[in-house]
């Protein structure tokens, strides 16, 4: 599994949680980040900045993109039926149709509502399996400075707003 973004705040549960379902996970982030993906259970890092990605991951199974803009490089990746999942936002109908005559599937996901789903991410963390890292955290007040920081900067982890 591939995993765009490995270090990022979904990035780094997305590492956790594959590894905790039995994946071989490959993260990209930037060289500074690589020690904690590791510590976080990535078998591979690649540090996207150096150069592209394409060159050093053989075929994978399945291509998450927490960021966007990684679809056309990473469907090609893929061994037959294998998927690709924007998290990002929709996969567009040339990715699609792409995808499909490569024998693999490109799409979006929306989290919903999904109490089994928290039960299960509840035991990782109870069983020591998934901890979240956390970048900074900010009072209710100031959530508009939270939110700037993570549009602006490349958190590694969580932010955290806390209530009074």
């Amino acid at each position: 599994m591939l995993i765009h973004a490995a270090a990022g705040g979904v990035g780094h549960l997305a590492v956790q949680i594959a590894k905790a379902r039995g994946a071989r996970v490959i993260g990209t982030a930037r060289a500074g980040k690589h020690d904690l993906l590791r510590d976080l259970g990535a078998d591979e890092v690649i540090d996207y900045s150096a150069g592209p990605f394409e060159k050093e991951v053989g075929t994978i199974d399945v291509g998450l993109d927490l960021v966007g803009g990684y679809g056309e490089r990473t469907v090609p990746l893929l061994a037959r039926g294998g998927v690709f999942v924007s998290v990002a936002g929709p996969v567009d109908s040339g990715l699609a149709t792409a995808a499909e005559r490569a024998g693999v599937r490109a799409t979006s996901l929306l989290v919903e509502p999904d109490g089994a789903a928290l039960d299960a991410v509840a035991a990782l963390v109870a069983g020591g399996r998934l901890r979240p890292v956390v970048a900074g955290t900010y009072p209710l007040a100031d959530a508009a400075t939270a939110h700037e920081v993570s549009r602006r900067e490349r958190v590694t982890g969580k932010l955290v707003l806390t209530v009074d």
